[in-house]
């Protein structure tokens, strides 16, 4: 009953992994180090925007690699999500979680550059914040809101993978196959 899909399960973890611990690292210790260094707002915001520029792509190479990880597993357990009981709905829950993640990561970046552009000394930003108004304390709100939103769905991804483990033990998945089969016949819908 049980394939061995190391290098799917690898790179879905470590994605998974480094996506979460960035996002908790960031939002503890880079924001709190920058506030505690950066004496000014404006340099308290340039100090994270360059932590967080540099954190960008490793974070979006975590994320792609969850994802395609997330994606073979998918495939390679397609029988287990349309024939085992509880399996079809936490794969639901962590695809609506994973969305949810991914959005609120695209957001904060956004806001992000928001910060970052409203906190530049380069002449070029100047031109393009007077083109471009940007309202920088509803973005630090927002900011402080979200990079905390993002640890906490990275988590809740973290716990429904542990739930995808414990479904995938040969016990499991033969009693949530008969669950799902003795649902589907016709005397147990009469009961």
């Amino acid at each position: 009953m049980s394939e061995r899909n190391t290098v799917l399960r690898s790179m879905h973890d470590l994605g998974l992994a480094a996506w979460f611990g960035g996002s908790l690292m960031g939002a503890v210790g880079l924001n709190s180090a920058a506030g505690a260094e950066g004496g000014t707002w404006r340099n308290t915001a340039r100090i994270a925007s360059v932590g967080w520029a540099r954190w960008t792509p490793v974070n979006a190479a975590a994320i792609a690699v969850h994802l395609v990880g997330s994606t073979g597993l998918l495939g390679a357990n397609a029988t287990r999500v349309a024939t085992q009981k509880g399996v079809a709905a936490s794969t639901i829950a962590k695809t609506v979680l994973t969305g949810a993640a991914l959005a609120a990561t695209a957001y904060s970046r956004v806001l992000g550059k928001k910060i970052e552009l409203a906190s530049s000394d380069d002449p070029a930003d100047f031109d393009r914040a007077a083109k471009h108004p940007i309202d920088a304390d509803k973005a630090q709100h927002d900011l402080a809101l979200v990079q905390w939103v993002l640890p906490a769905l990275t988590g809740g991804l973290i716990v429904l993978n542990a739930l995808h483990g414990e479904q995938q033990g040969p016990a499991q998945q033969l009693q949530g196959m008969l669950r799902r089969a003795g649902s589907m016949t016709p005397w147990s819908a009469m009961h």
